[in-house]
C-alpha cells in the first residue's frame, strides 16, 4: 500500500506542479545548453522530494529503515530546498557549493564517514584520506547528476534503475520508495516531457546515490565498487567530458552540450532512443556485478564497455 500511495502522490503532485508552473511562467527557457526546443515547466523534482521524504519518515516510524541511513538521507532536505530556490532565483555558485559541502558533511556525520577504501591488492584505512574521498564523492555525485539531467526521461530512468538494482542486491524498502517516487514524476517527464525535475530533483538524486554508495561500502568495502559500476553511465560521461574540456582549456563555467547523451541526441537520436540505450548499458553493468564473483574484474570490464560506448558516440558526433 505504501508504494501505491507514494506512486499516486508523486504522479498527482507532478501534475499540480506542472499546471502551477505554467500559470506562474516557471519554465525552462531554451538556451545554448538545452536539448529541448520548447519552453517547459520545471520544478517537478518537488514532487519527488515530498513523496520521497514522506516515505522515508513512514519507514522510520515503522522501523523499516536503519536509523543511521534515515538521518543521512534526510539531510537531503537541505539540498532540495536550496536547489528549489536556485531553480527560481538562480543563486550564486558559492552558495550552491556551500550548501553541497554542508550536506556532504552532514551525510558523512550520520553514516560515520567512510571506513575503508578497498582497492583489491591494498586498502586505505586512514580516516582522513577516506573521508576526504567520501566528501568529494558526494559533492561530485550531486553535481554530475545535475549535469546529466538534460533530456526527457534520462535522469528519472537512471534513478529508477539504481533504486531497483540496489533493492535486488541489498534489499530495503527505501529503494522501492525512491523508485515509485521517481516513477510518478517520470510519467510526465517521458518524451515529450511535460515538465522537468529541475535542480531540486537532480541534486537530491545525486546526493541519495552518494549516500547509498558510502553507507553500503561501510557494510562491505567491495560495495563501493558495486555502486560505482551501477552509476557508471553517468559518472563516466560526466568525468570524461570534464577532463576533455580541461584538456581543451575551455572555461568550465560556460554552458555546453558536449556530454555523450547530448551529442548522440544532436546526431539524430531521439530522447527516447538515448534513454533506452543507456538502460541497456545499465542492464549489462548490473549483469557484470551479479554474475562475476570478482568485483574488480567486473569494474575493469565495465570501464572497457563504457569506453567503447564513448568511442561509438565520438563517431556519431565528435567532441568539439
Amino acid at each position: 500500500m505504501l508504494y501505491l500511495v507514494v506512486l499516486l502522490s508523486s504522479f498527482l503532485l507532478t501534475y499540480l506542479i506542472k499546471n502551477y508552473a505554467i500559470k506562474k511562467s516557471f519554465v525552462a527557457r531554451v538556451n545554448e545548453r538545452s536539448s529541448h526546443t520548447v519552453a517547459t515547466p520545471h520544478g517537478g523534482g518537488v514532487a519527488i522530494a515530498i513523496t520521497w521524504f514522506s516515505g522515508l519518515i513512514y519507514l522510520h516510524v515503522s522501523s523499516q529503515i536503519d536509523t543511521t541511513l534515515f538521518y543521512a538521507l534526510m539531510v537531503g532536505i537541505v539540498i532540495s530546498v536550496v536547489s528549489y530556490l536556485d531553480d527560481l532565483f538562480e543563486l550564486s555558485p558559492k552558495l550552491r557549493l556551500l550548501t553541497q559541502s554542508s550536506v556532504a558533511l552532514g551525510g558523512l556525520y550520520f553514516i560515520d564517514g567512510l571506513h575503508v577504501i578497498n582497492f583489491g591488492m591494498f586498502t586505505i584505512e586512514n580516516q582522513f584520506i577516506t573521508n576526504i574521498f567520501a566528501f568529494f564523492l558526494i559533492v561530485w555525485f550531486i553535481n554530475l547528476y545535475n549535469f546529466l539531467d538534460g533530456i526527457d526521461g534520462y535522469a528519472g530512468s537512471e534513478a529508477i534503475f539504481l533504486a531497483l538494482a540496489g533493492f535486488l542486491l541489498f534489499g530495503g524498502a527505501h529503494f522501492l520508495v525512491l523508485a515509485v517516487a521517481v516513477l510518478g514524476f517520470l510519467v510526465w517527464n517521458w518524451q515529450r516531457a511535460k515538465i522537468f525535475m529541475g535542480d531540486v530533483g537532480s541534486t537530491l538524486l545525486g546526493y541519495n546515490i552518494a549516500i547509498f554508495t558510502l553507507y553500503y561500502a561501510n557494510e562491505a568495502s567491495v560495495n563501493l565498487w558495486i555502486w560505482i559500476i551501477f552509476f557508471g553511465v553517468f559518472w563516466f560521461d560526466a568525468t570524461l567530458t570534464l577532463l576533455r574540456r580541461v584538456k581543451n582549456k575551455e572555461k568550465l563555467s560556460q554552458a555546453h552540450r558536449k556530454h555523450a547523451y547530448q551529442r548522440v541526441n544532436q546526431s539524430g537520436w531521439s530522447h527516447q532512443k538515448v534513454v533506452l540505450s543507456a538502460m541497456i548499458i545499465n542492464l549489462i553493468l548490473f549483469a557484470l556485478v551479479y554474475f562475476l564473483s570478482n568485483i574488480f574484474i567486473a569494474f575493469t570490464i565495465s570501464l572497457l564497455l563504457l569506453y567503447i560506448c564513448m568511442r561509438v558516440v565520438d563517431t556519431k558526433k565528435g567532441f568539439e
